[in-house]
């Protein structure tokens, strides 16, 4: 290594909650030399945020206390200025770019004036209010924003996800930081704004000789973006060196596993000849020039003017038994053919025939039966639970109003048989959803949706916020759960690295329409179309080691 920028050194940062106290972080050590990248990774709760606010300061004084440690930047401890220094020290030196901009950017003010504010305030209070204007757009422009001179006058909610994240990126080098902190900067983008978030931060990176601080879960942004690494669980720091050494060569029991539960490394198991596909097969679900379109009403009288063409003629056969995995970026229309499918979402025109029966003009009491065999997991299982029930009322219900079960006892029964088949125990039924991890609470969503023994079910991003070891655990849950039961899911991710591993069919959308379909294999590894090309590009992979 290099001189050391920051050093940290036997770092403890303990929370006070009421009358406990959590090790958030417990004794760690690592250093950034200047111009390199070290990434801090783990699962949610190891510490990794809450180390990177302690580098900078930010943790509220009467919840966190630090027993014991130093954070040496330039060789000064920042545990020891008093708020005036360190107040110097951020944005100025230090700054941080937040995981989510938009509730971390002011809805009330332009990007322009936060942007400037930054400038007058925390770096240069002798500037005018022109030359702040000037270096706003300029840093705008090297972010890559498009006409940066008028969107400087935009507000955070005109600008899309990746805009916003690039905004957050000019802020924080709007000062001309020494270090960058990363929080997450790229979780809640699409594989291909990542692509261009994380070559953007490389190349500022090169052209500035910043270091960076970089909190991630990918182990693929990791390959991409770091020199050095530092593993995190459950508040220490269990291992840590070169990129190359811990993602290639991991040396701790953790590491190892974290590394074993990513997609790719995976073992698929075999189907049994029972669920392959024949080619005389009859389609389970059959869809045919599909639209979904929203209309756009403007002008006093609020007459359509437009339309938002949300689906627009997809035509598509999932047969029994297979995964059919749908993917592409935000705003592509995925969740609203799931919904269409399930008639959540009224089509506009177009066929969906499951069993060879149309479901498009059905009344809502002939839906009912249909929908036993048609259901849906959702993507966020704490906002789709209801808080208010038990468990077991959660599972019981649906049974109830499909007539599934002799008897409320009897209910309770295949209720605490459904929690062992996701592999949880009998005992949670008389919990409430707020009592669980985010993995439990979609294997409970799960449960939910085969309570009434479907045939089809619409899986929606249902793994996108977890952990890559729950993330793991769910996806051999899911294989397992269409080996016992015959399922066949519509599974839609914007992650290739799971619809490599789950799925038998990919297909492919892209502003409404299907643009690839076929063999997940072949999709990913010869795709056909310039998008799927692109999307595959984006990924970032564990062979990438910068």
């Amino acid at each position: 290594m290099t001189q050391p920028l920051l050093e940290v050194r036997n770092l403890r940062t303990y929370l006070q909650a009421g009358a406990r106290q959590v090790k958030a972080v417990d004794d760690i050590s690592f250093s950034i030399p200047k111009g390199e990248t070290f990434c801090l990774v783990g699962e949610s709760g190891s510490g990794k945020s809450v180390s990177a606010l302690s580098v900078i300061r930010l943790l509220p004084e009467g919840v966190a206390t630090h027993p014991t440690g130093e954070i040496l930047f330039n060789k000064q401890d920042l545990l020891k200025l008093a708020d005036s220094g360190i107040r110097a020290v951020r944005g100025s030196q230090i700054a941080m770019i937040f995981q989510e901009p938009m509730t971390s950017l002011n809805p009330v003010l332009s990007i322009g004036e936060q942007i400037t504010e930054a400038l007058l305030y925390a770096h240069n209070p002798d500037i005018s209010d022109s030359e702040a204007e000037q270096r706003t757009i300029k840093v705008l422009e090297q972010v890559q924003i498009a006409h940066a001179s008028r969107r400087f006058h935009d507000y955070p909610h005109q600008l899309s996800g990746g805009q916003r994240q690039r905004v957050m990126i000019a802020m924080a080098l709007a000062c001309e930081p020494q270090l960058l902190i990363a929080d997450e900067p790229t979780t809640a983008l699409d594989v291909t704004v990542q692509a261009e978030i994380l070559r953007l931060m490389r190349q500022i990176q090169e052209d500035t000789g910043m270091s960076m601080l970089f909190i991630t879960h990918d182990f693929g942004v990791v390959a991409q973006m770091a020199q050095w690494v530092g593993v995190m669980q459950q508040g220490q720091l269990v291992e840590s060196g070169s990129c190359a050494s811990v993602l290639h060569q991991p040396q701790h029991v953790y590491t190892q596993q974290l590394l074993a539960a990513l997609p790719e490394n995976l073992t698929k198991p075999k189907l049994q000849a029972a669920i392959e596909l024949e080619s005389t097969a009859t389609p389970l679900l059959s869809i045919r020039d599909l639209k979904v379109w929203f209309p756009i009403n403007k002008g006093l009288f609020r007459r359509t003017v437009d339309y938002v063409r949300a689906v627009d003629e997809v035509s598509l056969d999932i047969f029994p038994g297979q995964i059919v995995a749908l993917v592409g970026e935000s705003g592509c229309g995925k969740t609203t053919l799931g919904r269409a499918v399930l008639q959540l979402e009224p089509p506009t025109s177009g066929s969906i025939r499951f069993r060879g029966q149309e479901l498009i003009g059905l009344s809502a009491r002939t839906l009912r039966p249909l929908r036993q065999k048609m259901q849906i997991a959702f993507q966020d299982p704490q906002s789709s639970l209801n808080p208010r029930l038990l468990i077991e009322t959660t599972l019981t219900e649906p049974m109830k109003v499909h007539g599934i079960g002799d008897s409320h006892e009897h209910r309770i029964e295949l209720a605490s048989q459904l929690l062992e088949s996701v592999q949880l125990t009998r005992d949670f039924l008389w919990r409430y959803a707020h009592e669980f991890s985010g993995g439990q609470r979609q294997r409970i969503g799960l449960a939910r949706a085969l309570a009434v023994n479907p045939e089809f079910i619409v899986c929606d991003e249902i793994t996108s916020a977890l952990d890559v070891s729950v993330q793991a655990e769910i996806l051999q849950l899911l294989l397992s759960l269409r080996q016992q039961r015959q399922l066949t899911l519509l599974f839609i991710t914007h992650n290739i690295g799971v619809v490599e591993y789950l799925s038998d069919q990919t297909v492919v959308m892209y502003q409404g329409k299907i643009v690839e379909q076929g063999d997940t294999a072949q999709v990913c590894q010869q795709p056909q179309h310039p998008y799927t090309q692109k999307l595959l590009a984006a990924v970032p992979r564990l062979k990438t080691i910068r």
